[in-house]
């Protein structure tokens, strides 16, 4: 009997695999364990003007032996600021509601839905609190995260050399944003020391115009002194 369930859904889940191959899910990429098929990896793309924009968000799809009669257990990864890491997520498709589970699910439905509550607010058993703030911050840093996991890198290559490229392109920026900045010092500090040798310049010249009148006021003193004597 085990074995038979073990079949029927190893067939169901290569005809959801089909599926998700020829009809995409948005911002959703899937693939099974090549030694295990029960075991799915997922990446959820955050979406344009969400607070996830940006981000690469891991997780897996653990399959009971009696699916789609059963619903999986469903784990995030990657650090989000909506799900907590590496614990069972308390949804209506997860194995913590069989009640509302319908067989007609399959993968595609259930991280469609997954992706639905994370966008939303509501609360549930492995859900956490953070600031839009921490959200936007941990999208940012997702990318970097997911290529440290060796799992990620070997179900997910496009997503991972897309990734690679994007932190390039970061990089670039950066180093770019970097340079403006020291050209800017270094124009501020020319401007700097041109004042100052403005400022230089003007207290000399002050200072010999200065020495010029005395000149010319001693010279005249003396033109009127010698006069005087000479009249005497």
């Amino acid at each position: 009997m085990s074995n038979r369930r073990h079949t029927t859904a190893t067939a169901r889940l290569k005809q959801d695999y089909m599926r998700i191959k020829h009809d995409p899910v948005p911002y959703v990429f899937a693939e099974p364990l090549p030694s295990n098929i029960l075991q799915w990896h997922y990446v959820v793309k955050g979406p344009e003007k969400s607070l996830y924009e940006g981000g690469y968000y891991h997780g897996k799809l653990v399959f009971p032996a009696d699916f789609p009669f059963k619903p999986p257990s469903i784990y995030m990864i990657t650090p989000n600021g909506r799900f907590s890491v590496n614990k069972r997520l308390c949804l209506s498709i997860s194995d913590f509601h069989p009640d509302t589970w319908n067989p007609a699910w399959g993968v595609a439905t259930i991280l469609t839905g997954l992706l639905s509550f994370m966008l939303e607010k509501s609360p549930t058993l492995g859900s956490i609190e953070t600031s839009d703030y921490i959200k936007k911050q941990l999208a940012w840093q997702s990318a970097e995260f997911n290529l440290k996991d060796k799992t990620f890198c070997e179900l997910f290559p496009d997503l991972a050399e897309e990734i690679e490229v994007e932190l390039k392109k970061r990089e670039e920026a950066n180093n770019k944003s970097e340079q403006t900045k020291s050209g800017k010092s270094i124009n501020l500090t020319i401007n700097e020391i041109a004042s100052n040798n403005g400022r230089i310049l003007n207290g000399i010249i002050t200072n010999l115009a200065f020495c010029a009148g005395l000149a010319v006021f001693a010279y005249m003193v003396k033109h009127v002194i010698s006069c005087v004597l000479e009249e005497m």
